[in-house]
């Protein structure tokens, strides 16, 4: 187990610090032990889905077979074919 070295405080309203000490006895953990767990499961949660990026398989199928096809980039073409002003020694 981790040393504990860092602190965290927070105010809260008496409806919830009520909660929370109700949640941590059924649990029979320490306030502090509750809420610190449940901090760390949420911050789990929301890295894990920061990592990943869910979408419909049609969306992907779609995404995937506009990587395959060049799109239109008139712009870009006449730019490419423009005599360039610098070149290589």
């Amino acid at each position: 187990m981790a040393t504990k070295t860092e602190r965290i405080e927070m105010r809260t309203d008496s409806g919830s610090a009520s909660k929370i000490a109700q949640a941590a006895e059924i649990e029979r953990k320490s306030v502090s032990a509750f809420v610190l767990d449940s901090a760390t499961m949420a911050a789990d949660r929301v890295l894990a889905r920061s990592d990943h990026t869910a979408m419909p398989t049609a969306q992907f199928d779609d995404m995937l077979a506009s990587l395959d096809e060049p799109a239109d980039a008139p712009a870009l073409s006449r730019l490419a074919r423009r005599e360039r002003r610098f070149t290589r020694a």
